[in-house]
């Protein structure tokens, strides 16, 4: 708990990951910032909550969870939610992580509740930038974790998670209990086994191949 203590106080968590936050795509140019929710412009935050809709709210009301956006506005705007905002020169939003570190099963973990990319940012390499800047700052904040939970119908962003490494956790429950989501993660080499760093470590050697093919 004091690793997740040490990192919840962190005032720049950019120092951690500079070098990932400028991104450029042929003609698309992002920058990307981190703040936490009680200081991310209320515009700014508006806008994620309604691209989680957009995106979300079909996929959620087909499966045992539903759809609830107050209850959705409530997890976004928690204490300690972190934002990752990914903007085009222009200043406009084009994605976003909303992320935190916790405890979850007794281990630090950096939690990754979405990953949010408007149409036109799709399939443009941009989602894969999103995660590693999340790996690296789980890395420089000693969490063992990047953990995510994704829905089982939504074959698209498991593909996506899977193909840039995330395998399916022993956190994750089996699938006659819930058959709607799993729990995927990705190690940071802080504290795992070596079974659980070789079995990454095979998944990721196919990365590299579907990756692309499956990017959001």
């Amino acid at each position: 708990m004091s690793v997740v203590n040490s990192a919840n106080k962190l005032q720049d968590l950019a120092t951690h990951c500079k070098e990932l936050l400028v991104y450029s795509n042929l003609d698309l140019e992002v920058d990307m910032y981190i703040q936490r929710v009680t200081e991310l412009d209320k515009n700014v935050l508006k806008w994620a909550i309604d691209l989680t809709e957009r995106n979300m709210k079909s996929l959620y009301e087909t499966c045992a969870w539903g759809w609830n956006r107050d209850r959705k506005v409530e997890e976004m705007t928690e204490d300690h939610a972190w934002y990752l905002i990914a903007k085009k020169k222009n200043g406009s939003p084009l994605a976003f992580s909303h992320f935190r570190f916790d405890m979850d099963f007794g281990e630090p973990v950096l939690y990754c509740y979405e990953v949010q990319v408007e149409a036109e940012g799709r399939r443009r390499g941009l989602g894969q930038r999103v995660l590693n800047v999340l790996e690296k700052l789980a890395h420089a904040t000693r969490m063992r974790y990047v953990r995510l939970t994704v829905l089982t119908h939504n074959p698209a962003a498991s593909a996506f998670f899977k193909a840039c490494g995330y395998i399916t956790d022993e956190t994750s429950p089996p699938k006659e209990e819930a058959a709607h989501y799993e729990i995927l993660s990705k190690t940071t080499g802080e504290g795992v086994s070596n079974a659980q760093t070789e079995e990454q470590s095979l998944t990721e050697g196919v990365r590299a191949v579907s990756v692309e093919n499956n990017q959001p």
